[in-house]
């Protein structure tokens, strides 16, 4: 329609703005690319699998719009994506739930090192998780997040590394907050890992572990997107967690 064609040229004469995905004027993200955004999620096995990773779902392949999503997001501060985005990270915690549909949620988005968070103004993952426990909320679900986790010193930036130095740099580097976990005990929620993306899986296994080693199981990773080499875990991997003693409370 001719209204919404102005309303984004109006936009983008004022804020020099343009659609990550198809590069059309105004909006960070056009109805056309946000209503062509994927509308399930399956599961996104990273090749080799980490030993004992929990399910992992993803809505799509890293690539096109949804690259440009997350990255517009987390590196440009395109604040406007972090609604699409949390949609999307909604749809793929729903694939990990769908078993135990009737239950409380608990959303633990992977930590940002500090000095990232700084950098880039803000918490992109933290903010998706929000946004994800807000929609389910508002689908009926019981639902919230908070940040249970938080990097060790001494992480490097996985860009560049290969499978094997991301294990070996990401080994250790995650703990749970104690507070955050003391906070969470006498009532019960199904815990899930969210990303905004699957690569090798060393991340949302290093999360998994670090909540295990304090007493929180894992019921699966939820992430936005997951990158093309993907295969079926091999027989008895991965793994499906129990519910956390703890209230779906937000932070």
């Amino acid at each position: 329609m001719l209204l919404p064609a102005l309303l984004d040229a109006a936009a983008d004469l004022l804020l020099g703005g343009a659609c990550v995905g198809c590069a059309r004027a105004g909006r960070v993200l056009c109805p056309d690319c946000r209503a062509a955004l994927p509308g399930a999620a399956s599961a996104a096995w990273p090749s080799p699998t980490p030993d004992g990773l929990a399910p992992p779902y993803a809505t799509g392949a890293y690539g096109d719009a949804l690259r440009a999503m997350v990255l517009g997001h987390k590196e440009h501060r395109l604040l406007a994506l972090g609604r699409p985005l949390g949609d999307l990270l909604a749809v793929s915690v729903a694939a990990v739930t769908a078993e135990v549909a009737d239950a409380p949620l608990l959303l633990v988005p992977v930590p940002s090192r500090p000095a990232a968070v700084r950098a880039r103004g803000h918490d992109p993952t933290l903010t998706m998780a929000r946004r994800a426990a807000r929609l389910l909320r508002a689908d009926g679900r019981e639902a919230g997040a908070a940040r249970l986790l938080r990097t060790r010193p001494g992480v490097a930036d996985q860009a560049g590394l290969d499978a094997g130095e991301r294990h070996a740099n990401l080994d250790g580097s995650m703990a749970a907050r104690p507070a955050a976990v003391r906070r969470l005990s006498g009532r019960r929620a199904h815990v899930v890992v969210c990303d905004d993306v699957i690569t090798t899986g060393a991340t949302a296994r290093e999360a998994q572990r670090a909540l295990e080693a304090a007493g929180v199981p894992v019921l699966g990773i939820a992430a936005v997107a997951a990158t093309v080499r993907r295969r079926p875990p091999a027989v008895g991997g991965g793994n499906r967690g129990g519910p956390l003693s703890g209230p779906p409370g937000t932070e």
